[in-house]
């Protein structure tokens, strides 16, 4: 165990640091300098020329890089120059209510997809789960900013239930308290997440109830519900482990669209506006913070799979 470990997370390094020397050659052969946007579209080239020098953006770009890579280690992920304030203060301004809209509507998805694909899988081809598969599907093919639309035209304007904007608080407290402006933003991601998480659910289930050991404990006589609490729903749930865990990263994001369509002020938020302004610190700091939630991600759901499934053993 400890040696999977060493190897994961060695391995999880040498990713992070191929997705960052990718990233940031990429973003600077498209993006060399700010110092347009700083100086203005009327600067000199002796006054770009000069704030290069001063800033560092003459040298070539692997010492650039390394100088990125030290001051991240340092807690330094850039200055953002669009905005005017470093991109460590951007984060944590915004990565609480990304993480609350993000993990609410995982919680939500997970606790409603559960028990729906264990009906499909246990009701399966009847009219109910036939109903239920076309919802799936229909949600699930469903572009998540018209999924956002359609509720907000029917919750917030036709039925003027809801707000059609997301809370502008910067208290994460309020933010959870305040229902009305948050409900449909979570309803919007927990429905595109319980369409997936269902289908997945029911498709390992229905693996599930064919196996042996299932047949085996009907032989048995054992009540259905015993049987499909003590066997198959915990051995259904398993591959949802990896599932779960490999949803990590949209804590980061809360999710683009999502947080563009309702006005959230989040990560995700920031950087739809980042990328639409070229705010290239911004841009590098959020994928490079990606890529380590990735694996983080990926390596939760291997040592928790491990975990919840003693027949595994990591080697």
């Amino acid at each position: 165990m400890t040696g999977y470990l060493i190897r994961r997370i060695g391995a999880s390094i040498v990713v992070v640091i191929g997705v960052s020397i990718f990233v940031f050659l990429l973003l600077h052969i498209i993006y060399p300098s700010p110092a347009i946007d700083v100086l203005g579209p009327r600067s000199t080239p002796v006054a770009i020329k000069a704030w290069n020098k001063a800033h560092g953006f003459d040298r070539p770009w692997i010492v650039q890089y390394w100088s990125y890579i030290v001051g991240v280690l340092h807690g330094n992920l850039g200055y953002s120059y669009k905005l005017n304030q470093s991109v460590a203060a951007l984060f944590n301004e915004r990565w609480a209510r990304s993480a609350y809209l993000s993990g609410i509507s995982l919680v939500l998805a997970i606790l409603i997809a559960f028990p729906v694909g264990i009906y499909q899988a246990v009701r399966r081809n009847t009219l109910g789960d036939n109903i239920v598969t076309s919802l799936a599907f229909v949600t699930y093919a469903m572009p998540v900013f018209f999924l956002a639309l359609i509720l907000i035209q029917v919750f917030a304007l036709s039925l003027p239930i809801f707000s059609f904007e997301a809370s502008q608080s910067t208290n994460v407290l309020y933010v959870m308290g305040d229902w009305h402006a948050m409900t449909l933003p979570v309803a919007t991601l927990t429905l595109i997440s319980v369409a997936s998480y269902s289908r997945f659910m029911r498709s390992t289930a229905i693996d599930t109830l064919a196996q042996d050991y299932i047949k085996a404990a009907r032989a048995k006589g054992l009540p259905e519900k015993l049987v499909l609490w003590r066997h198959l729903v915990r051995n259904a749930c398993l591959p949802m482990v990896t599932l779960i865990g490999l949803s990590i990263p949209f804590l980061l994001a809360g999710n683009l669209i999502t947080e563009s369509v309702f006005n959230y002020q989040g990560l995700g938020f920031l950087f739809y506006t980042s990328l639409t302004s070229v705010d290239y610190p911004v841009l590098l700091a959020y994928t490079l913070v990606g890529a380590i939630l990735t694996v983080v991600g990926n390596l939760v759901a291997d040592i928790a799979l491990t975990v919840a499934d003693p027949r595994i053993r990591l080697a």
